[in-house]
């Protein structure tokens, strides 16, 4: 069988709904929103099925919310007989990926994301910050405008997403200021509806003391194999993958070069794990046109029933 690879989806994926037909159609579903709901303290299907937005959105709740669906996700994948060659997850979503690498445990996976929203809210209230999508400009002409930036304070690349399409976080008049740049040379800049300056220095406190909370927490050996963020690689080691997890917090998403790493092992079909198909588009994005491939998502009864049709076919 061709290789496959499961991508997680991460902050930016959220709707209200998400998850709801499959809480319905299976029972193991209504098991991890219960087991959720238990560990967090948040009644993960009212917020999940009835929002509003503006309460889903913030990142204490999201980051549970996004990856109780991505974990129902791949349960049903599970479920259905379907494993992957090696999985990636973008950010928030590479814990769901860990679970799913058998690194961490469903209800460790869930500890983990409710106390890094816990923790990336606190530091989002002390320091401000903002995040900003750069569309249609190389690499190194991002990093090109951030040198100018240097002196005047904080604001860095978050994350790679494919070649023409970077995020910068960090001071909300620097990242304004870089946008305003990219504008003028031609890129599109999307502000992201984000709190806080994701994958930037100005999360460093929250990294610390982050680290220290996983320090409880017990990792093992990845199987399927697992290519981590911050480095585009694989990672065998528990304790590597545990010192990554935490410089995650203020360090930047490789994601073009995650995908890029998965191309040149062959890998035929990509399947995206969890609610909306953020990462199908930047697949398309980065995936050679004469490349042969198949992307498909899950995130309702709809899909998983169509790729189930076409996978066992």
């Amino acid at each position: 069988m061709a290789r496959v690879a499961f991508l997680f989806p991460g902050q930016g994926s959220q709707y209200v709904g998400m998850g709801q037909d499959l809480y319905q159609e299976f029972d193991f579903v209504k098991d991890i929103f219960n087991r959720s709901s238990e560990i967090t303290g948040i009644d993960m299907t009212k917020l999940c099925f009835e929002g509003p937005m503006e309460k889903l959105t913030l990142t204490v709740n999201l980051q549970p919310a996004i990856t109780t669906v991505n974990l129902s996700c791949f349960k049903c994948l599970k479920k259905e007989g379907i494993s992957p060659y090696v999985v990636a997850g973008h950010s928030l979503g590479e814990y769901s990926a860990l679970h799913a690498s058998n690194v961490i445990s469903l209800e460790d996976t869930l500890r983990l994301v409710h106390q890094r929203g816990i923790l990336m809210h606190r530091e989002a209230m002390r320091y401000k910050g903002t995040m900003s999508a750069l569309i249609g400009l190389e690499i190194e002409a991002v990093r090109d405008l951030l040198k100018d930036m240097e002196r005047d304070g904080m604001v860095t690349i978050a994350n790679y997403n494919s070649r023409e399409q970077i995020v910068i976080s960090g001071e909300p008049h620097l990242v304004d200021r870089v946008s305003e740049r990219a504008v003028q040379k031609g890129a599109r800049a999307i502000p992201l509806k984000v709190s806080g300056a994701w994958h930037s220095p100005l999360m460093q406190e929250g990294m610390e003391d982050f680290g220290s909370f996983m320090d409880g927490i017990a990792f093992n050996k990845p199987h399927p194999k697992i290519i981590m963020n911050l480095t585009a690689d694989y990672e065998g080691n528990p304790l590597n993958i545990k010192g990554y997890m935490v410089r995650q917090f203020c360090e930047p998403v490789l994601w073009h070069e995650t995908v890029r790493r998965m191309i040149n092992e062959e890998v035929k079909i990509f399947i995206e794990v969890g609610p909306k198909r953020v990462l199908s588009g930047l697949l398309r994005k980065t995936v050679p046109k004469e490349y042969d491939y198949k992307c498909y998502n899950i995130e309702d009864k709809k899909s998983l029933y169509n790729l189930l049709n076409e996978i066992k076919a």
